[in-house]
């Protein structure tokens, strides 16, 4: 694939991702937050709203703000910029599966990013996943582009033919 096209896939898959993570918690703060978290499958996934004020599980979320403000706003922004500057200059050798994993993951720290730059350091999640005894934190649409970008990532790794 050509550099022109793997930067546009980065593009789109950017645009499309950070799009349905806007649009979704938008959603979700406007039909779940209030009320009683709606369940599915026999409460294999759940819709419930909250506001998380830290990392992933929460991780941080009862730190000094001066921490927080280091490690959740200062640090995704460099991360974030070196990962747009890593997949920009090296787009060229990357294969086109590392490209998308790369957007991926850059859409989703930027999703999670822009809650916090602009909604008071509140990242709206409201999905749970549950079978049998096994839950998972609640999480957002930018955590699962987030989790594919770094699995997807692994995988191509894991099955790179030399």
């Amino acid at each position: 694939m050509k550099l022109p096209v793997k930067l546009l896939l980065f593009l789109l898959i950017t645009f499309s991702a950070v799009g349905c993570d806007r649009v979704t918690k938008h959603l979700a703060k406007e039909h779940l937050a209030h009320r009683e978290g709606i369940s599915y499958w026999n409460d294999t996934f759940r819709l419930e709203y909250a506001e998380n004020t830290g990392a992933a599980m929460s991780l941080g979320a009862d730190w000094p703000e001066s921490v927080r403000f280091w490690l959740l706003h200062l640090f995704p922004v460099a991360m974030l910029a070196f990962l747009l500057v890593y997949t920009l200059r090296q787009a060229g050798q990357l294969p086109s599966g590392q490209i998308a994993a790369l957007a991926l993951i850059f859409s989703g720290g930027l999703g999670n990013l822009t809650d916090r730059i602009f909604h008071d350091s509140r990242v709206p999640d409201f999905m749970i996943l549950s079978v049998q005894n096994l839950h998972t934190g609640i999480f957002n649409v930018a955590d699962v582009c987030i989790t594919v970008g770094v699995l997807l990532m692994l995988g191509l790794q894991f099955f790179k033919k030399d």
